[in-house]
Formats: structure tokens, C-alpha cells, sequence
């Protein structure tokens, strides 16, 4: 399973935005990276911003290009706005699933319980970070998984009323997925139209 392990503050230092989740560093050097960060001042193109976009969302979702490309061409044939429906499938992966339910303080820690099989859907165990929840699904912690101190540490304080689009029940510490969510409600600052028009070219 290909996933980024390049260094991660150099990448949030880039777009500006803490996209792998709380970054110190970021808040001392909120400056691209680099020997010119602090003067770079040279004009980015239109096809720049656009990857630029393509690229943030990738790396706010944890996917790969192949995964990320693939996303875009089922969206293009799903009914709807391409860019929100590409949204709405980044959304609907269970590792972003399992980390909207504060599982995990993070999509990549959210993928690693995913992956060590520690995540039921429906009460079978999926060990796979992409695959696609669909409305209605029941995401839980598996049984022996429950008292794993990165989940109750995780769980604490997190607001679970945010996200409209998922039903947290905590007794059962599981979420139903009620609906695919709309544009306004998820909270990626990414434009998507840029990332259609990059791939429309």
C-alpha cells in the first residue's frame, strides 16, 4: 500500500496551512521552505496555482496520484459537479471516515488503524484506507481495539456535532454515515474547480 513518508512540515510550510493537523513549526515559520522562502516573491502561473491545489488536496486526503486521478475520473462520471463529487469521494474514504469520528488525531494514523484491522464496517473487519463508505454504513472500533490508548486519547474532548453527515453513538463507539456530505459542510480549504480545470487541459 503506497502512501506519502516524505517529511510533513516542509510540505504544510509550502501551501501555508496545517494540513497534516497541529504543526508548531508552522506557527514559527509560517514561510515556504527553503533558502528563499522568506523573499520568494516570483508570480505563479495559472497552470502553477492550479497544481498547486491538486497537489494540497492530495496531500490533505493522503493519496497518491494514481488513487488521486482515478478518484477524478469516477467523479467525472458520477452525476453532478465534478470538483464537489471528487470532495464527496475523499470524504467517503474509510480512513477519512474513521478520522471524522475522532478515532485518530490524524488521516494517517487513521489509515493505520485501518490497515492493522483494528476498524469494522457493518461489523466485518476492512483493512483497506480507500475503500469507499457508503450511506448508511456503520464505521466502529473493533472489540478487542476499544481500549487501545490512542483511541481514548483522541476521543477526548472531540466534538463529534461538527460534522453533520455522520451519526456518532459513543456507548457502541461507532458512527453511521447518513449522508454524502455537501460542499458547505466540509471543511478542506481546497478549491476544487481549480483541480478540474487542471485536469480539463
Amino acid at each position: 500500500m503506497a502512501r506519502y513518508i516524505g517529511p510533513k512540515t516542509k510540505i504544510a510550510r509550502k501551501f501555508g496551512e496545517a494540513i497534516f493537523g497541529p504543526d508548531k513549526t508552522l506557527t514559527k515559520k509560517n514561510y515556504p521552505p527553503g533558502q528563499h522562502g522568506q523573499n520568494h516573491r516570483r508570480k505563479t502561473s495559472e497552470y502553477g496555482i492550479q497544481l498547486r491545489e491538486k497537489q494540497k488536496a492530495k496531500y490533505t486526503y493522503g493519496v497518491l496520484e494514481k488513487q488521486f486521478h482515478n478518484l477524478y475520473l469516477k467523479a467525472q462520471r458520477t452525476k453532478g459537479v465534478t470538483g464537489v463529487v471528487l470532495l464527496q469521494l475523499l470524504e467517503s474514504r474509510l480512513d477519512n471516515i474513521v478520522y471524522r469520528l475522532g478515532f485518530a488525531p490524524t488521516r494517517a494514523a487513521a489509515r493505520q488503524l485501518v490497515s492493522h484491522r483494528h476498524i469494522v464496517v457493518d461489523g466485518k473487519v476492512v483493512n483497506i484506507p480507500s475503500y469507499l463508505v457508503r450511506p448508511s454504513q456503520v464505521v466502529g472500533i473493533r472489540e478487542k481495539a476499544k481500549s487501545m490508548e490512542v483511541v481514548s486519547e483522541s476521543l477526548a474532548g472531540f466534538s463529534h456535532e461538527k460534522y453533520k453527515w455522520i451519526e456518532y453513538d459513543a456507548a457502541s463507539l461507532a458512527g453511521t454515515y447518513l449522508h454524502i456530505p455537501v460542499r458547505e459542510d466540509i471543511p478542506e480549504n481546497i478549491k476544487e474547480q481549480l483541480i478540474v480545470e487542471l485536469y480539463s487541459k
